[in-house]
């Protein structure tokens, strides 16, 4: 954190860049703990392990930080030590009860895969209305006021593309003529 306070950043090794995003809508806290649960279960069912805050850690921290609110905030670790990031989950201010779920590609990018296509065959099962999420090529997904939900899932608004070093034509972006 204070690396990012100071405005520095350090290159981040390519096992840690995002390669698949989703948005799953959980309206209440029981849906929030069966999703965490079905996460558990197939990390664990991979060698992998969840660390997930609690309501009263998340809670703690909305109140000191009222733009910090989440609902969910956790992440799946490869390695006793949590030497690698498989996924992150969490929603935010911007879209509470919206979770997404963001996918490193991995230091074994198979193990990775498996693990993911796994764990949303089990997500679109219990969750169908989950909703894909662009991933731009530096890794980076947009801000929620930045995108265009679609029938397909959701698009870059074309009136970003230049924070994104993406082209308009790019399937990433929004294009009411293909949409």
């Amino acid at each position: 954190m204070l690396i990012t306070v100071a405005g520095c950043s350090m290159p981040q090794p390519e096992s840690n860049r995002t390669v698949a995003a989703f948005e799953i809508p959980l309206s209440s806290p029981s849906d929030r703990t069966e999703f965490l649960a079905v996460i558990r279960q197939v990390a664990e069912a991979e060698g992998l392990h969840l660390d997930a805050a609690s309501d009263d850690r998340l809670r703690e921290a909305a109140e000191a930080i009222p733009e910090a609110k989440m609902t969910v905030h956790a992440a799946v670790w490869r390695g006793t030590e949590d030497d690698q990031s498989e996924a992150t989950i969490m929603d935010g201010p911007d879209h509470l009860g919206l979770v997404w779920i963001m996918f490193a590609q991995g230091k074994d990018s198979q193990l990775a895969t498996r693990f993911r296509d796994r764990l949303m065959n089990r997500i679109m099962g219990r969750w169908p209305e989950t909703t894909s999420l662009p991933v731009m090529p530096t890794g980076s997904i947009p801000n929620p006021y930045q995108l265009i939900k679609t029938p397909s899932g959701y698009k870059l608004d074309p009136a970003y593309v230049s924070e994104y070093d993406v082209a308009t034509t790019s399937p990433l972006v929004f294009n009411s003529d293909a949409n």
